[in-house]
């Protein structure tokens, strides 16, 4: 039976038990539930903090796990990311008072108050800075700075607004961009079960961002309309009873779909129409 880690709480565990749910599995019914066997797919979830879901899935007690990419990277774990989600999607950056630091190459020395201590000491060390004394917190980090207790923080941004509060700016380069992965253990042996896991992952994240779009066109403006709707592959043209018109089916991104309606509608494509995808296998 395939085990694997699903995060019980946090920015992470909504959207990731929801797209085990659009994958076909089963998913808890109560947030106290701390391990779910689905018996139709063969597989046992374990609800888990998502900080330590890397720990167990990279000790190869569970097969695979759903977590953030900084908290990947900060467990030091020896396990490896093996589908990318699109789930809470975070950015880390440097933050200290204004005019403070221009880089990451001046905080030799520097007091730096993060919730990733292993992340940042992993970056600091790949860019050659030296000395830097990481003090690990658990959130609030913007106040370390005034209290003393830091010189300069690294934590998550997403519009700054709480960092001007506290009277800090960003500076440097992003230390890192995280979203939700599926991860296994580095090195494990390929599993037929992991990746049809995977696959059905996949068809969750391409129903997402795709539509189907059906629509009928002159057989002399095909080739135009084809150029519109290339699909994945390639779209499926099919004669119509009337003659001189062929219907178009194709696959469009989700987010594209009206422009390309009117682009369509502009060279003559009529019953243009467009539905969603539920499930699929690319």
């Amino acid at each position: 039976m395939l085990r694997i880690a699903v995060p019980n709480k946090g920015s992470l565990s909504e959207p990731a038990s929801a797209m085990l749910h659009e994958a076909g599995y089963r998913q808890r019914s109560h947030s106290k539930e701390l391990v779910l066997v689905d018996p139709d797919n063969s597989v046992e979830f374990f609800f888990l903090r998502p900080r330590d879901i890397a720990v167990y899935v990279g000790s190869g007690r569970l097969d695979a796990g759903i977590t953030g990419r900084d908290l990947l990277l900060d467990s030091g774990a020896d396990a490896e990311e093996i589908l990318q989600l699109g789930l809470a999607p975070a950015t880390f950056r440097w933050a200290a008072p204004v005019g403070g630091y221009t880089s990451a190459k001046e905080l030799a020395g520097a007091r730096i108050a993060s919730s990733y201590v292993g992340l940042v000491q992993r970056y600091l060390a790949d860019q050659g800075v030296e000395a830097a004394a990481v003090v690990k917190l658990d959130g609030a980090v913007e106040t370390a700075i005034q209290l003393g207790v830091a010189d300069v923080i690294a934590d998550v941004v997403e519009t700054g607004t709480t960092l001007r509060q506290a009277g800090l700016e960003i500076f440097g380069e992003p230390i890192l961009h995280s979203e939700a992965v599926l991860i296994r253990r580095t090195g494990a042996e390929p599993s037929r079960e992991v990746d049809q896991l995977v696959r059905r992952l996949q068809g969750v994240l391409v129903a997402r961002r795709y539509v189907m779009m059906d629509y009928d066109i002159r057989a002399e403006r095909v080739e135009e309309a084809v150029a519109l709707t290339p699909g994945l592959e390639s779209p499926t043209v099919s004669p119509l009873h009337n003659e001189g018109w062929v219907a178009v089916r194709s696959m469009v991104p989700r987010r594209d779909a009206q422009r390309i309606m009117d682009d369509l509608w502009d060279i003559g494509a009529r019953a243009i129409l467009v539905t969603g995808i539920h499930a699929c296998r690319i």
